[in-house]
């Protein structure tokens, strides 16, 4: 396997500029997932990678070799795509084999590789069936086993797992990851599921209008978002944003929202008077009726252990994961208490997160 570093990419198309100025390194051996909506340019990132777009600008290299503007066939990757783009008139052990067939290799070593990589992905009672007849979990480890087969530097997937239902899913999830761990490969994965990314990622790529927006480990993303974007599209619910206006010192440890005063993290940077957010997880909000900060229940959803309860505020909806223990009625008044060290600041105009005790960090990686 092997490293691969993307410095200043982008990639146009006429007047529109799909990736804008892309850099970041997915080390030897890591699972790296790209996320974000339709059209952010994660695809567009990912077939560069492959070989199977050419960018406009930048470098591309892959095991220190400067693969920029290779074709696919001259870079040492296998490519898994949303669609499984199986041959229907092959069976399981003639799919899985094709790639090395079509190199030329004996038919012992490919019969050896294919029943290693079929076994590996626990098909091999399948490899004498007709793909046509496989449920759609199966058919997407066929093309699995048809990307490991080939033991290229680097596995690329695109969305591979947006056509199983949530059972099949949620399956291929665990199965994913544990294959990665056990052929110790370099992933790529692309994908606009927020839980797929966090589930299986050692790093994550969050992109948005063609720009990546954070770089980092699953749990500094959620925790540190850099951007409110990336707060909005990482967690369920997302966090609740709750605007004011003021200036801002460094060193303060407050702010003020229609008179009552939040601690927050103590902020690292100077402001003028203008539009800011206070942003903060549904999980840590809790419930205290000596809060100044007030509304009325609208709602709960039940989640089994735990409850999303909305309440009605000045400052819009907010969203609280309370205990499912916590009787609330609607209409009733509550008092919202946050945990002043889990809070982030954001400039609502350039949408950045501000320097504070939460978060320093650089957006990329």
């Amino acid at each position: 396997m092997a490293e691969i570093r993307v410095d200043n990419v982008q990639k146009s198309f006429g007047s529109f500029t799909a990736v804008k100025g892309s850099t970041f390194t997915i080390e030897d051996g890591e699972f790296f997932v790209m996320l974000g909506p339709s059209g952010c340019g994660k695809t567009t990132t990912l077939r560069m990678i492959a070989g199977l777009e050419l960018p406009t600008s930048g470098q591309i290299l892959l095991g220190g070799e400067d693969v920029t503007f290779n074709r696919a066939a001259a870079r040492d990757i296998a490519f898994v795509f949303q669609m499984f783009a199986l041959y229907p008139h092959m069976n399981v052990r003639n799919n899985i084999g094709f790639p090395l067939k079509c190199q030329g290799m004996a038919r012992g070593e490919i019969r050896q590789r294919v029943e290693e990589a079929a076994k590996l992905l626990r098909i091999d009672h399948l490899l004498d069936r007709a793909v046509s007849g496989l449920a759609g979990g199966d058919r997407q480890r066929v093309a699995l086993g048809r990307a490991i087969v080939r033991r290229p530097k680097a596995f690329l997937m695109d969305e591979p797992l947006g056509t199983l239902d949530t059972e099949f899913r949620d399956l291929m999830v665990r199965e994913l990851r544990e294959l990665h761990n056990r052929i110790d490969a370099t992933t790529v994965y692309v994908t606009h599921d927020q839980l797929e990314a966090m589930a299986m990622a050692d790093k994550i790529a969050v992109m948005n209008h063609g720009t990546i927006e954070q770089f980092g480990k699953p749990q500094d993303i959620y925790d540190r978002p850099a951007s409110m974007f990336v707060a909005d599209f990482i967690g369920s619910p997302p966090m609740n944003f709750l605007n004011f206006h003021g200036g801002l010192r460094s060193g303060d440890r407050a702010v003020r929202l229609n008179g009552a005063e939040i601690a927050v993290p103590e902020i690292h940077t100077d402001r003028a008077p203008g539009p800011f957010a206070l942003g903060v997880r549904p999980e840590h909000i809790v419930f205290d009726d000596r809060s100044n900060l007030r509304g009325s229940v609208f709602g709960s959803a039940y989640l089994g252990t735990t409850q999303i309860i909305a309440v009605d505020t000045a400052h819009g909806q907010i969203k609280a994961r309370l205990p499912s223990d916590r009787i609330v009625h609607p209409g009733e008044t509550v008092g919202l208490a946050f945990r002043p060290e889990r809070l982030s600041l954001f400039d609502t105009v350039s949408g950045q997160a501000l320097p504070s005790a939460l978060y320093q960090g650089a957006p990329h990686g």
